[in-house]
């Protein structure tokens, strides 16, 4: 097993009137047998980041390692690393066979009995022994991708590459490999490094994910440590669906008030206290965030309610995606799906005080607290499995 670093690294393109900066001073270390995610919307710098470790770019400035070795400026072959690409790009004169072991005979001297018996291992752990004589023209987009993760496979690399590889399949498929792609990286126990604009793909997947935002790294952290302590309004907004409701307040520390546009919610003496020592008088704007799964409906009036046009119903069976009005602010609210609420009523909303984070004026700035520009978020606890619960 081998580790993998980016050390500093900036990628730089001269489109010959300027220069872009896809890639910003980036700092990540992936460990031994870690699936790491890189997740960020399109033009973020996630493929160029992994094209960084690949070899597919050169590092304009910084240092790329792969377990203790400097490969900053080593070519792809040198790198020990294996690739899956999001078009597959197999072969179509070759069997599946001949995709598998193609690789091995241009690269390595090893003989001929050892590169069929890594292609038959492989296969049978994907499940496709039985499509070995067969070319890529009589596969499903499912049977091609799992050829794509056998020829990588088969190298035994130090580290997976792996940039979209499920965007090609429908939904239902992609669930399914999804779930066999983490039982794949369990059992080989590779450091992994996955490419994704989906993030349901990298909460689902990850040991860790680094939410990129042009090309700087916005958080690395846990996929639930992303949900519930986002570092800034990007990852709030970016890490779960529907995303999360941002309200822009006037904070008023006497009264331990938010208000603006309709909306007064009232904090806590303890969160008044924390928002008030965090903005030391600098700033008298806050913006107040909450997840749509997080917000109730209230019966009575009190300091954590607000009021709320219905402006669109999406019912979804179980539950029923409300779109609001706030003043001229957008929310989303998930509720029970037997609640009777109709299009053009109006509601009054619950934030428990529990669920609410508060970030500084604008969001990207972290002038609060030196941790994140969360500055309350309280704690949530884990319940304990009922005994016995596992076998």
């Amino acid at each position: 097993m081998a580790h993998a670093t980016y050390e500093n690294v900036t990628k730089r393109f001269d489109t010959g009137t300027e220069s872009v900066v896809a890639v910003d001073d980036l700092s990540i270390a992936i460990e031994d047998g870690e699936f790491l995610v890189l997740v960020g919307p399109s033009g973020c710098g996630k493929s160029t980041t992994l094209r960084l470790l690949a070899g597919l770019e050169t590092v304009t400035e910084g240092t790329v390692t792969i377990g203790d070795e400097d490969v900053t400026d080593e070519k792809p072959k040198d790198r020990d690393i294996a690739m899956v690409f999001q078009n597959y790009a197999l072969y179509p004169h070759m069997s599946v066979e001949e995709n598998m072991s193609f690789g091995l005979q241009m690269t390595t001297e090893l003989p001929a009995d050892e590169i069929e018996d890594r292609v038959t291992s492989a296969a049978e752990m994907l499940g496709i022994p039985e499509l070995l004589d067969r070319l890529p023209s009589a596969l499903s987009g499912g049977q091609k991708q799992r050829v794509a993760l056998g020829r990588a496979i088969v190298r035994e690399p130090a580290v997976f590459l792996m940039d979209e590889p499920l965007s090609n399949l429908d939904a239902k498929l992609r669930t399914q490999m999804r779930t066999e792609l983490q039982q794949l990286q369990n059992q080989l126990d590779v450091a992994t490094v996955y490419v994704t604009h989906d993030q349901t793909e990298a909460m689902t997947m990850g040991d860790r994910i680094a939410v990129l935002n042009d090309g700087k790294l916005q958080q690395l952290a846990t996929p639930l440590e992303c949900y519930h302590e986002p570092a800034n309004t990007f990852v709030a907004g970016f890490i779960g669906s529907p995303s999360m409701n941002f309200l822009d307040l006037s904070f008023h520390p006497e009264r331990g008030t938010g208000t603006g546009d309709t909306v007064e919610y009232g904090f806590t003496d303890e969160q008044t206290e924390r928002i008030r020592d965090a903005a030391a008088s600098t700033h008298d704007t806050i913006t107040l965030g909450i997840r749509p799964e997080d917000i109730t409906i209230a019966g009575d009036r009190g300091p954590e309610t607000i009021e709320a046009h219905v402006d669109v119903v999406e019912p979804m069976g179980k539950e029923s995606v409300l779109h609001l009005s706030v003043g001229s602010h957008s929310m989303t609210s998930l509720v029970p799906g037997e609640y009777d609420v109709e299009a053009g009523q109006s509601v009054r909303l619950k934030l428990p005080h529990d669920r609410i984070h508060v970030f500084d004026e604008g969001g990207d700035v972290n002038v609060f607290d030196e941790g994140g520009d969360v500055i309350f978020n309280r704690a949530r606890e884990t319940e304990s499995l009922p005994s016995g619960a596992l076998l």
